[in-house]
């Protein structure tokens, strides 16, 4: 066989995970975007304000959170200084605010494609939105009792409030859809080429001590570290085709799962919300301490839980390895 009908073979494998994604993406981001256009999102937001009350936050960002979660860090951003004044907003509130918002956005579309990957979504989308508000809740009581971060917020960058027409929604959406097939591509060559040249073992050395206490170990851990810094999109789009082809076990992508439902994409992500003004600590340092040490009691109470339990109710099973 030819070198370069190996090298296409090898290219249809990112490809068919794009195929997956993107059956995801495309119908529940239209459907989020339409919602949120519809009013349907600002009518239900109400409901959250005693949860913003709880961490210590105007009512009024009710609306940001649950526009995060359905729609996107992108479509709460623009309403963070809309609904509030900036005077009246410390960076401690800011702080919150985003970690809260980076714990728990785009659910649709993200918890979907861990689903793809074999964890239960129900299960994993609570366990997102419980961890991130007892984080809020731990950085709440910590900033208020010490009176760090009391500072009013001078954000480097404040957002216009301008929802695009449909054109050019459906113009940045395609945008975006191009290119994550791009990264997808490049990524998964990128992965191939760090394999064969000893690379990778390298970065992992460095970074298993870590992920070994947040209980993941082994192939697991490339994959895990994929999400950590580039997103889940790619982190769990490749988990998906490990844990069908076995080889990743099911305990193993339950626990890759949560960690990257609890810390992705921590670069992106994370310099867009110092950004608005929050304090790298509390939304990056912190956020991977918790990440860690969360995933890790929860991979300690996955072990006591039995296999029949653990997949009736926490994963699917579709020809994975047990164990």
């Amino acid at each position: 066989m030819s070198v370069i009908v190996k090298i296409f073979r090898k290219t249809l494998e990112p490809i068919e995970i794009y195929w997956v994604l993107a059956r995801i993406m495309i119908p529940i981001t239209i459907a989020a975007e339409l919602l949120s256009r519809l009013g349907v999102i600002e009518m239900v937001a109400p409901i959250f304000a005693p949860v913003m009350n709880l961490v210590g936050l105007p009512s009024e960002l009710g609306l940001a959170w649950l526009t995060a979660m359905l729609v996107g860090i992108w479509g709460a951003v623009p309403l963070l200084f809309t609904l509030v004044p900036i005077s009246s907003l410390s960076v401690a509130d800011v702080t919150i605010f985003s970690s809260l918002v980076l714990f728990a956005h785009g659910l649709p579309v993200e918890q979907k494609i861990i689903q793809m990957a074999g964890p239960g979504m129900a299960v994993t989308t609570t366990l997102r939105i419980l961890g991130g508000l007892l984080y809020a809740v731990l950085l709440h009581t910590v900033l208020e009792m010490t009176g760090w971060l009391s500072a009013p917020v001078a954000p480097a960058w404040i957002p216009l409030s301008t929802t695009p027409d449909w054109l050019e929604f459906f113009f940045g959406f395609a945008q975006t859809m191009i290119w994550m097939l791009v990264v997808l591509v490049a990524l998964f060559w990128l992965l191939e080429v760090l394999k064969m040249t000893g690379v990778l073992a390298w970065i992992m050395s460095a970074l298993s001590p870590v992920l070994r206490l947040a209980g993941i170990r082994g192939e697991a851990g490339y994959l895990t570290a994929v999400g950590l810094f580039l997103g889940i999109s790619y982190g769990a789009g490749l988990l998906i085709r490990e844990a069908r082809s076995g080889a990743v076990l099911p305990r193993q992508v339950f626990v890759s799962c949560v960690f990257m439902g609890f810390a992705h994409s921590v670069i992106e992500d994370t310099l867009l919300m110092i950004a608005l003004g929050a304090d790298v600590y509390g939304v990056l340092v912190g956020r991977l301490c918790f990440a860690i040490v969360a995933t890790a009691i929860i991979a300690a109470l996955l072990r006591r839980l039995s296999d029949n339990a653990f997949f009736q109710h926490m994963y699917r099973l579709e020809g994975a390895k047990t164990g």
